[in-house]
Formats: structure tokens, sequence, C-alpha cells
């Protein structure tokens, strides 16, 4: 299981989702640009001294992240898209242990053309009317969800 980040605005999200996958051992991937500095000095504020604990791949750009995921030395597994423009509810969904679950910009989601590249598109359930969740608490909840389905948590 991996989390992607496609080209977050918020250092703050970043950092609680950089938290978050450290605490279960989930790599991350962030896929510039960024809004904001992506060094390891500017994310320590963030990530406070959860930074050196997970597994983070910087990537320049969608292309150089689709490149490095087909070059990889095994199967990358499916490109799982969190959007507010799916049909399938994250919790209808079933998930794999070698997916990569995706999440786009705060302010904008992802382009038309990394819709058409996602393997799947999948969504979280909400009231009509509201717009969406804040990103690091929707790759919380979908996280929890797809480790809960693949036995990927941690175990003591």
């Amino acid at each position: 299981m991996r989390l992607a980040l496609y080209q977050p605005d918020i250092a703050q999200n970043t950092g609680t989702i950089l938290r978050l996958c450290a605490c279960f051992g989930v790599p991350v991937d962030v896929i510039g640009p960024t809004g904001f500095d992506m060094s390891d000095r500017a994310l320590k504020r963030s990530a406070l001294d959860y930074l050196p604990l997970v597994d983070l791949t910087r990537h320049l750009s969608f292309e150089i992240f689709l490149q490095q995921r087909s070059a990889m030395a095994c199967t990358p597994g499916r490109l799982i898209l969190l959007t507010t423009k799916a049909t399938i509810a994250h919790c209808d969904f079933e998930f794999a242990p070698d997916d990569t679950l995706m999440l786009g910009r705060e302010s904008a989601g992802v382009p038309d053309a990394v819709h058409e590249k996602a393997d799947a598109r999948i969504t979280i359930p909400m009231r009509p009317g509201l717009r969406s969740l804040n990103v690091a608490v929707a790759a919380a909840m979908v996280l929890g969800e797809a480790l809960r389905q693949t036995d990927g948590f941690p175990r003591a």
C-alpha cells in the first residue's frame, strides 16, 4: 500500500499525512510542483519529528511519477484516485495490498488527464450539497479502510 499526493497546496495537510503514513508504515509519494517548500527543513515544521520515520519519495511531475512506477522491479499495483467525482464509495471498494491511493490538490483536485490514468476512482459518501472533506481526513479514512481490508495495519 502507498499513498500519493498530487501537487499538494498546504504544508500542514501534507505534514499530517506524512505523520499518518509514518505511524502505519505506508510509503508516500509527493508529486510536484507543490504549493510550498518541500525541503526536509520546511517539512519538519509540519511533520514534526515523524519526518525521518516516513518513506517519502518526491517526484517533480506526474509524468515522472508514472515513469518511476512503471520502472519498479515489481508490478506497481493499481492507482486508486480519491475524488468527489467518483460513484464508487471507498467502503464498497475492494482494496489490494499493492494499491497506491492518490489524493488531489486541496484547491482543485486533479486534472482530467490524471483521472484518465487512474485504474479506479473512489469517493467518500457525504451528505448532499457538501463539497469535500479535508484532504488529510480523507486520507486517514480511506487508508484506514484499505489497511483494514488488506490486513495491513502494523502488528505490535
